[in-house]
């Protein structure tokens, strides 16, 4: 069984990590957040929070999702809204866009940081393994894309979009579902980032590298223990570096920019590999 570690920052930590925003910035934006009870999501959620966003978190996990409206409010003393739903469920991302402009009137971003994967030869998936990767991470981030863009076109009004997805120009190596299914999305973002644009709706992607967070905790130690070596800068980034990479997309920073994909990935796009199910011995070279 893999150990459990403690990666990634408590909420103490999220709630006073300096930023280079001003704590205005997002003041009253409605941000829609899918993943937002752990790792990255959870950054995501207390920085739009700390710039004044209206923020509605969703997952699958209803716990975790209390568990990080329960410490923004302790330590932000501000509210968030969370909801317990799948983005695999056409029904309930409507529900879930519904919701939430019902309760705030409307919305402006979405944040498609909801997924998951594990790491195992490509000959080895189930089908059942393979069906739940792409269903999860291409189809989920499909729906509430399609979800939100139906209705800031139907009430005339302007949205952003930014899905999380992965480097996938070099392939995934003992990542083959995830890897499939992020470059589906790569690819329908650049495309719909052109179909939308005569509707104010921008479209952007960003691509995490080795990035610590609780979610580690799905691989052996044996790669984990490899991972701040899978770049040139030969250290690991953190859900924050993530985190303020979202917001300047979304931010008027972005404001000129469409069907893009910024990598925050410490130069692995260049140089390292993963292996997150461990080296084969083939590959075991010096």
């Amino acid at each position: 069984m893999t150990e459990t570690r403690e990666w990634g920052f408590s909420e103490e930590e999220l709630a006073s990590l300096p930023t280079v925003y001003r704590p205005d910035l997002l003041e009253d934006q409605v941000v829609v957040l899918s993943g937002g009870g752990s790792g990255m999501g959870k950054a995501m959620a207390y920085l739009f929070t700390r710039l004044g966003a209206k923020v509605m978190i969703c997952g699958r996990r209803e716990e975790k999702l209390a568990e990080t409206r329960d410490g923004i409010r302790r330590l932000l003393g501000r509210e968030i809204a969370i909801m317990p739903m799948t983005i695999r469920d056409p029904d309930q991302v409507d529900a879930l866009m519904d919701r939430t402009i019902a309760e705030f009137g409307r919305i402006d971003h979405v944040i498609n940081n909801g997924g998951g994967q594990f790491p195992q030869a490509a000959i080895d998936f189930s089908k059942k393994g393979w069906n739940a990767v792409i269903d999860t991470n291409l189809n989920g981030t499909w729906h509430m894309m399609q979800a939100a863009a139906r209705r800031w076109r139907d009430r005339g009004e302007a949205g952003s979009i930014v899905n999380i997805v992965a480097y996938v120009e070099r392939g995934m190596p003992q990542a083959a579902h995830t890897c499939a299914a992020r470059a589906g999305v790569i690819y329908l973002s650049k495309t719909v980032a052109t179909e939308w644009a005569p509707l104010k709706i921008r479209v952007n992607c960003v691509a995490p590298g080795t990035v610590a967070t609780e979610g580690f905790n799905v691989y052996p130690p044996e790669a984990t223990k490899r991972f701040a070596d899978t770049n040139p800068m030969r250290r690991m980034g953190n859900a924050w570096d993530v985190a303020e990479g979202v917001v300047y997309l979304v931010a008027p920073s972005g404001k000129f920019i469409t069907g893009e994909m910024l990598t925050i990935d410490g130069g692995m796009q260049m140089w390292g590999t993963v292996w997150p199910g461990g080296v084969p011995d083939y590959f075991n070279v010096v």
